[in-house]
C-alpha cells in the first residue's frame, strides 16, 4: 500500500481537498473569501477553495510531524513581512484559520487532541490518506529512478 510519502504533495493535496469538500463537517466560514491568510500577506488568496486546501495541507503535515500544535502549524505556514527598503521579516500565519480547520477536523473524526502536545490523526484520517495517496500513485506516473539522458 501507497503511503503519503511516497506520492507528490501537490497531486495528494489536490485531490484531498476535492474529498475534503464532500466532508459535510468541513465548511467554509462566511468570512473566508476576505481574510488574509497571515498579517505577511498582502492580499487574501485568489483561489475560492483555498480553505479546502489548507485543510488538506494540515491533515499532511500532521500525518508527518504529528503530534502537532497551532503554534508550530503557524510556523510552517508563515511568510516573510516585506518592509519597503527595510528587510524582511518572518512573520506566523493566521491562528484563528488554523484553530477553526483543526476543530473542523476534529469535528468530522480525521483528527483527535493528544493531552498537551498538539493533535494526531484518528485511525480514520490516516486510512483516509493512505487510500487517496494510494489512488494519486495509480493515476500519476513515477519516474524512474536511475535513468539519465545519454546524448
Amino acid at each position: 500500500m501507497t503511503s503519503v510519502y511516497e506520492v507528490h504533495p501537490t497531486d495528494l493535496l489536490e485531490r484531498m481537498a476535492e474529498v475534503l469538500k464532500g466532508v459535510e463537517e468541513i465548511t467554509p466560514p462566511p468570512w473566508f473569501l476576505q481574510v488574509k491568510t497571515g498579517v505577511a500577506k498582502e492580499k487574501a488568496p485568489e483561489k475560492s477553495d483555498w480553505w479546502y486546501i489548507r485543510a488538506a495541507s494540515i491533515l499532511r503535515k500532521i500525518y508527518i510531524d504529528g503530534p502537532i500544535g497551532i503554534e508550530k502549524l503557524a510556523c510552517i505556514y508563515s511568510d516573510r513581512r516585506r518592509r519597503g527598503r527595510a528587510p524582511a521579516h518572518s512573520r506566523k500565519a493566521s491562528r484563528k484559520i488554523i484553530r477553526a480547520i483543526l476543530l473542523q477536523l476534529e469535528r468530522a473524526g480525521l483528527v483527535e487532541k493528544y493531552g498537551n502536545k498538539g493533535r494526531v490523526l484518528t485511525s480514520k484520517g490516516r486510512s483516509l490518506l493512505d487510500r487517496i495517496a494510494h489512488e494519486v500513485s495509480k493515476r500519476s506516473p513515477i519516474p524512474e529512478i536511475g535513468r539519465y539522458y545519454e546524448g
